[in-house]
């Protein structure tokens, strides 16, 4: 499998991570664990489906695929080609107008949602295009054309940098004491604006920064701690759902280890 990354531009800098092109010789299997921010997909080749409640479905040439709670088996046939748009935190909130909620734990065309006309000729324009750049520029045009500013909101922005920084273990309640805002209005913004809870985010920050730790001979119990897990079957439990693996064996054959 290649991969290749592209930066955004201009004003995109701010609202979107990168961009990931993806082609396949061979056709393989992948995990993929949960994100901080929905993801578009523009499949041009080949064929990518995944498994939900146990049943294989197609993801769309054009898609949107929310915000999940645990590891998302997919297959990519031989001689598959897409690209992946990965937003930051919050930033896909300014190119739809549906609260992200909608999107959570499905992948959905976007035929969806969006005027049929408009994602059409992006599938053109892209099938026209002869070499990456040139895709990425397509896509990007596109990106440009459903931007709003309005709808940025930084109160959230502010959580999500706060979350972040705590590596996902700041106390929800403390967080909206923090922002001046009642529990239920910052839970309903958060739902709008990130696709999740803030609950939900905080775990997928926290387990995403765990896993991104090196760690020197820790034992598990240790690790559980460092992250606010005080209960070690619990963290067993929500790292097994995340990853697809116990920890001992999810990083097993990585450069840290771990002791039980």
């Amino acid at each position: 499998m290649i991969f290749e990354t592209y930066k955004p531009t201009g004003i995109l800098r701010n609202h979107v991570e990168n961009y990931l092109v993806i082609k396949t010789e061979q056709a393989i299997s992948e995990a993929i664990i949960p994100e901080t921010s929905p993801v578009l997909s523009f499949r041009s080749k080949g064929q990518h489906s995944y498994w939900a409640n146990d049943i294989q479905k197609d993801l769309p040439p054009s898609a949107i695929t929310g915000l999940r709670k645990s590891v998302k088996p997919i297959f990519l046939s031989k001689n598959t080609e897409t690209i992946l748009v990965k937003f930051k935190p919050c930033g896909s909130a300014l190119f739809f107008k549906e609260p992200l909620q909608n999107f959570s734990e499905v992948s959905i065309s976007l035929y969806d949602f969006l005027p049929g006309q408009v994602v059409l000729g992006v599938e053109e324009q892209l099938a026209k295009d002869s070499n990456n750049l040139q895709k990425i520029s397509t896509i990007e045009n596109f990106l440009l054309s459903l931007f709003s500013n309005n709808r940025s909101n930084n109160l959230i922005k502010t959580a999500v940098q706060k979350i972040v920084l705590s590596n996902g273990t700041i106390k929800i309640k403390e967080l909206a004491s923090i922002l001046n805002i009642s529990l239920d209005a910052f839970e309903k913004q958060f739902r709008k604006t990130t696709g999740t809870s803030p609950k939900q985010f905080s775990s997928i920050v926290r387990l995403t920064s765990l896993i991104n730790r090196k760690y020197n001979h820790q034992s598990l119990s240790e690790i559980a701690y460092d992250y606010g897990y005080f209960d070690q079957s619990h963290f067993i439990k929500d790292f097994k759902m995340f990853t697809g693996k116990t920890p001992l064996d999810y990083f097993k054959n990585t450069s840290g280890s771990i002791n039980q």
